[in-house]
């Protein structure tokens, strides 16, 4: 049994590969129970956290289950707010054949699956993106959405100006990027808005939005969040990694609940797209919206992809 770490599996974990693996697992097989989420309190932060539990299998091949606690606050203690554990067994004699970074492995695979999305829903010519959000995940989501789309000038945003300059410095060799102090200023110019925070507030307003946008919505994990308000859900074309973002992320689970949208508004989620069975992006005028909450299957692919790249 060994153990994956973070250097380890940014190393070995580059974008084409891991997003055609992603790919690959939502075309083929795959057992994913309903995935645990549990809140619980919190009182010496004043928020609670959460603890999720995400098991899937491929039979007799492989089985893993991810082990993460989410907490809002950790910002304050330099932490990224995920924390966590991958187990990677065998599926066929039940042995335990590795154990994987959770928070590295996450990251990976949340910014692959975006850019899966983005594959088909943006359109081609995209080059210019606006990050909202300055945690761990901005700078993964950054060069995830650039494997698929040919992005040359980036716009970061976050709360604290000083953390957007920061992602900029790090990315200045790679990007012409820019840290800015407002959304407003650059959201209706820029081809793709990809937004991971954990805000409870709408950030992306659909007053802002243009023809031919791409958004790219990864925050907003609890039913009581929201990254986008009820204007912007009506006006742009909705597909979701799975059906559990219906459930899971207020920015779904309150229109629907209140009769914004109904369920028919859902084009399709990565299972139609990565199948064929939906093509995505019909023309340029069209603004998508792709809604992830993460899936149990990606971590099963990202981790299979490690152990089988990586193995002795």
């Amino acid at each position: 049994m060994r153990f994956y770490n973070k250097e380890e599996i940014d190393g070995v974990l580059n974008y084409p590969s891991l997003i055609e693996a992603l790919k690959g697992a939502f075309i083929s097989e795959s057992v994913v129970p309903p995935r645990h989420h549990h809140d619980f309190k919190n009182p010496k932060e004043g928020i609670d956290s959460t603890l999720l539990l995400m098991p899937a299998w491929k039979e007799s091949e492989s089985l893993g289950v991810k082990i993460v606690t989410v907490s809002p606050n950790n910002a304050k203690y330099d932490m990224p707010s995920i924390q966590g554990i991958y187990l990677l067994f065998n599926a066929r004699n039940g042995a335990l054949d590795a154990l994987l970074d959770g928070k590295a492995l996450t990251a990976k695979r949340t910014a692959a699956s975006s850019a899966l999305g983005s594959s088909f829903l943006s359109r081609k010519d995209s080059s210019s993106l606006l990050m909202i959000g300055t945690g761990a995940l901005s700078i993964e989501l950054i060069r995830a959405h650039a494997s698929v789309r040919p992005i040359k000038d980036v716009f970061v945003w976050g709360r604290d100006i000083n953390k957007a300059k920061k992602i900029a410095s790090e990315l200045k060799s790679e990007f012409n990027i820019t840290a800015v102090e407002t959304i407003l200023e650059v959201i209706s110019t820029v081809d793709i808005v990809s937004c991971a925070t954990l805000s409870k507030t709408a950030l992306v307003l659909g007053e802002n939005l243009v023809e031919g946008q791409h958004i790219d919505l990864v925050g907003a994990y609890k039913p009581d969040m929201r990254e986008a308000n009820d204007t912007l859900i009506k006006k742009v074309d909705i597909f979701i990694d799975t059906a559990m973002a219906l459930k899971e992320t207020g920015d779904l689970k309150i229109p629907l609940e209140q009769g914004t949208i109904n369920k028919n508004d859902i084009e399709a989620d990565l299972f139609d797209l990565s199948r064929k069975k939906h093509l995505g992006r019909k023309n340029n005028k069209q603004i998508t919206l792709f809604k992830s909450v993460g899936h149990a299957l990606e971590d099963l692919a990202a981790a299979t992809l490690v152990k089988e790249t990586l193995k002795i």
